[in-house]
């Protein structure tokens, strides 16, 4: 057998996702355009299109139709729009600035991406922590077949992986229904490196004095942005001094997107991490998993907002000399600068087209470097010590199933049987290994803890589990020294034909945490089939894809390279997701 370096090795070589097998040949279902939900009905989004041009050209005519009056002449004259900074600051735009723009447009197009990517494993957006079907606010598919939701067959229950969607390769990254592993690659990859280039920006921003071009200084900035507001919309443009200073409603959108919304991206980026609101209780309240999901889209959607206006605008306000502000420095009409911004406008378009069919050719090298970029930071994320729980009126009404259900004859006979002959083997690198009887678990102490689920795809619930502690079962077999790893197989196979059992590995550091469960009760009740009966594993800090359902036997390993394929679990193996999952 190949060690599992070689074996790393082969995959990335021959390794593409192949789109009839994927996901064990999941068909395509496209998003539909997003809807709105006001009240109780559904609003396509289509209807901004008409609505905006409306607004636009009723705007366009109610500015003319003020310019003419002499007072708003007298307001134009006296605010034209522009509000010189206070303190010395030298024009133009210094390299610094000019190369942290460029950087952070090629970091946005990845995160933008791939963030709408990730949108569309679970195309729903709410505000109530346990994601409750008929409660969403935006979604990006129809309403979900009522007969599925509490289906009497488990086989027919509608599933998470069964709400995904796929997108446009030229718009998700990659595009490819449920491949949510590869766009968080993309996505955190990118993260790390607009978050790095943005600490520069703030450091130089400050350190140089040039914060004043985009941070109000006086109040006099809100007539100037209406002043400036009223001319762009009689079409009678100010000024475009923009290389001295920029005006009153360029300001406020810089302001805004710079100090109020970059900083917004990454907090509720970190709100959904399953380790966070272990650690901080943040659960359930006005900072819960869709709350912040929410906020992070509606920053989304302003950030696409401002960019297309941005550009608008260098177009509209004077193209050449705009370009020469940026890419020279210099307050100039050079046709140098036009030529250079064709060149790194091909470049990124060139990047924007060749991203999807990379990532489906080489997913496996999309996850190694992703890995290397980001892993250490969920690495250092997985030492949070999870605490929060939670009260009985915070469970969630419904709790979203997922994951293929055991089919083998076995699996039957031990359901059938109420689980008497159901047996539990536990071994591997400890010094007792031992194989534990259904009824010799439910006779171990019980534990019962109130915790959140973080579904991967973006979903979350609340659910009170009941179980052993996996700290008494460590305690039990006596896990060797050289044991690293803990690894949990499902009786259930993956979804992908021949693939193999569903597996995952955890860190032994983590199921000595007193919440560390093998639950066996859901919500008061014995687990159901599609939650995980007989068995199911609770690591607080991790996301759900990791908490190995209808668990069949445990082993403690030192490395987990000669399992599967050596990346740390099935879906690690399979679909590219990574083994470090607080967040």
């Amino acid at each position: 057998m190949p060690s599992g370096d070689q074996r790393d090795r082969r995959w990335v070589v021959g390794e593409r996702i192949r789109i009839g097998d994927w996901a064990g040949g999941i068909p395509d279902q496209p998003a539909s355009v997003p809807s709105v939900r006001i009240g109780r009905r559904w609003f396509s989004t289509l209807w901004l299109l008409p609505l905006t041009v409306v607004t636009l050209v009723l705007g366009v005519a109610i500015a003319h139709h003020l310019r003419q009056y002499g007072w708003m002449q007298e307001f134009i004259l006296r605010y034209p729009g522009t509000v010189a900074p206070r303190g010395q600051i030298e024009p133009g735009l210094p390299a610094w600035l000019r190369w942290s723009h460029l950087f952070n447009l090629v970091f946005m197009m990845f995160i933008i991406r791939a963030g709408l990517q990730i949108l569309a494993d679970h195309p729903r957006l709410y505000l109530n922590p346990g994601s409750t079907p008929g409660t969403a606010w935006l979604r990006l598919r129809g309403p979900i077949p009522p007969d599925r939701l509490h289906a009497t067959d488990p086989t027919k229950e509608w599933t998470a992986k069964d709400d995904s969607v796929s997108l446009p390769g030229w718009v998700g990254l990659p595009g490819v229904r449920h491949t949510i592993g590869l766009a968080r690659w993309w996505h955190f990859t990118f993260d790390g490196l607009w978050l790095l280039n943005g600490a520069f920006f703030y450091i130089m921003l400050f350190a140089t004095g040039q914060w004043r071009r985009i941070v109000p200084q006086t109040w006099d900035v809100i007539p100037h942005a209406l002043s400036t507001a009223v001319q762009y919309l009689s079409l009678d443009f100010p000024v475009n001094d923009g290389f001295q200073a920029y005006n009153s409603l360029q300001l406020i959108a810089y302001f805004l997107t710079v100090f109020v919304f970059a900083p917004l991206a990454f907090i509720t980026g970190m709100l959904q991490a399953p380790a966070v609101a272990a650690r901080f209780g943040l659960a359930s309240g006005p900072a819960n998993r869709q709350v912040a999901r929410s906020l992070h889209f509606l920053v989304l959607v302003w950030m696409i907002v401002f960019i297309l206006m941005h550009t608008v605008m260098v177009y509209a306000t004077g193209f050449v000399g705009n370009l020469n502000h940026i890419v020279f420095g210099t307050d100039t009409e050079s046709n140098r600068a036009l030529v250079i911004y064709l060149v790194v406008m091909a470049v990124i378009v060139m990047l924007w087209l060749v991203a999807s069919p990379f990532t489906l050719r080489h997913p496996r090298l999309v996850q190694r470097v992703g890995r290397r970029a980001v892993g250490w930071i969920k690495g250092l994320m997985e030492w949070i010590h999870p605490r929060a729980t939670y009260t009985e009126q915070d469970i969630s009404p419904y709790f979203w199933t997922n994951g293929a259900l055991p089919t083998s004859p076995e699996y039957r006979r031990l359901r059938d049987g109420g689980w008497r002959d159901y047996t539990l083997r536990i071994g591997g690198l400890v010094e007792n290994p031992i194989e534990l009887s259904f009824a010799e678990l439910l006779a171990m102490d019980k534990h019962e803890q109130i915790t959140q689920h973080y579904c991967i795809q973006g979903w979350s619930g609340i659910a009170k589990w009941g179980g052993v502690r996996m700290s008494d079962l460590l305690d039990i077999v006596r896990p060797l020294p050289s044991a690293r790893w803990v690894v949990f197989y499902s009786l259930a196979d993956g979804a992908e034909a021949g693939k193999g059992r569903y597996y995952d590995c955890h860190r032994i550091e983590h199921m000595r945490d007193p919440m560390a469960l093998l639950a066996y009760e859901m919500n008061g009740e014995p687990l159901t089939e599609t939650h995980g009966a007989p068995l199911r594993l609770r690591n607080e800090v991790e996301l759900g894809f990791k908490q190995v359902k209808w668990v069949g036997e445990i082993e403690f390993v030192e490395t987990f390279a000669h399992i599967g394929q050596g990346h740390g679990g099935y879906n690690e193996d399979q679909e590219f997701f990574g083994y470090r999952m607080p967040i």
